[in-house]
């Protein structure tokens, strides 16, 4: 699961890259949430848990249906 999780992070990071910022997948843990590091001008963006949950976990669910939830770690 760990190769489509970051397979989906590499389609939606040129998105990212374009503002200046990126995403670092940290782990997938056992009960399918994935954890990621927003890195960049995404780590300080007041819009970054509506890029995280509306852009990243959207994309992410709809790919990969076991994907419960995409969380920011620091």
């Amino acid at each position: 699961m760990r190769d489509q999780v970051q397979k989906v992070l590499d389609e939606v990071r040129p998105m990212l890259q374009r503002d200046g910022g990126d995403v670092e997948l940290v782990d997938v843990t056992a009960d399918n949430i994935v954890q990621v590091r927003l890195r960049g001008a995404c780590g300080s963006c007041p819009g970054a848990m509506m890029t995280l949950k509306g852009g990243i976990e959207r994309i992410m669910k709809e790919r990969i249906p076991a994907v419960v939830a995409v969380e920011n770690v620091r």
